[in-house]
C-alpha cells in the first residue's frame, strides 16, 4: 500500500470536536469501518508487515482493538487473545492493575490463551498516552511471552504515548 492508499485512509477517519468533553477532537474509526474496502485495507496493510515475521498470537485490547486484531489475527492464520477488562474473562487469568490520569484500571487475558514461548503481537486502534499499551506489554511479558510487535491504526502524536513504549517494536499506519 502506498502513501495515496494512507492519505486516503486517514482522510475516512471522522473528526468529532468536543467529545467526550470540551477541548477534545474524538478520531472516530467509524467511518472507515463502514467502507468495506477501507477496512479491508487496513487489516491488510497491518497484516502485511507481520506475514514473513514470526508471530504465535495477536493480542488485542478491549474494545476498538478487538475489531482489528481479530480480522489480523484470521488474516496471518493465528490465535487470538483478547485483554479484557477485569471481570470479563470466566477462566484463570493473569492480570495487571495500571495508572490513569485519574485512578486505576485492570486488564487480564486468560492464563492459557499464552504460552511462555510465544511471540505476541499487540493490535489496538489508537495510540494516545500509551499507559494502557505499556500495561497490556507488562501483561504479556509477566505471562512469559515475548512481545513481537505493537501495531496501532492510529497514532495521536502530541500526546507521546510512544515514549512509554520505548524498546518495544512499535508502529501506526496513521499519525494525527
Amino acid at each position: 500500500m502506498n502513501k495515496k492508499n494512507i492519505e486516503e485512509l486517514k482522510n475516512s477517519i471522522r473528526n468529532i470536536p468536543d467529545f467526550p468533553k470540551k477541548g477534545i477532537l474524538f478520531r472516530d474509526i467509524t467511518t472507515l469501518l463502514k467502507d468495506g474496502q477501507g477496512f479491508k485495507d487496513a487489516v491488510e496493510l497491518i497484516a502485511a508487515k507481520y506475514q514473513a515475521q514470526k508471530i504465535d498470537k495477536v493480542a488485542a485490547i478491549e474494545a476498538r482493538g478487538f475489531i482489528f486484531g481479530g480480522a489480523i489475527a484470521y488474516k496471518l492464520g493465528k490465535g487470538f487473545v483478547p485483554v479484557r477488562k477485569k471481570g470479563k474473562l470466566p477462566a484463570e487469568v493473569f492480570e495487571i492493575t495500571y495508572s490513569l490520569e485519574y485512578g486505576t484500571d485492570t486488564l487480564q487475558v486468560h492464563r492459557d490463551a499464552i504460552g511462555p514461548q510465544d511471540k505476541v503481537l499487540i493490535i489496538d486502534d489508537l495510540l494516545a498516552t500509551g499507559g494502557t499499551a505499556r500495561a497490556v506489554c507488562q501483561l504479556i511479558e509477566n505471562s512469559g511471552a515475548k512481545i513481537a510487535g505493537i501495531e496501532f491504526l492510529i497514532e495521536l502524536t502530541d500526546l507521546k504515548g510512544i515514549e512509554k513504549l520505548e524498546g518495544y517494536p512499535v508502529s501506526s499506519v496513521i499519525k494525527f
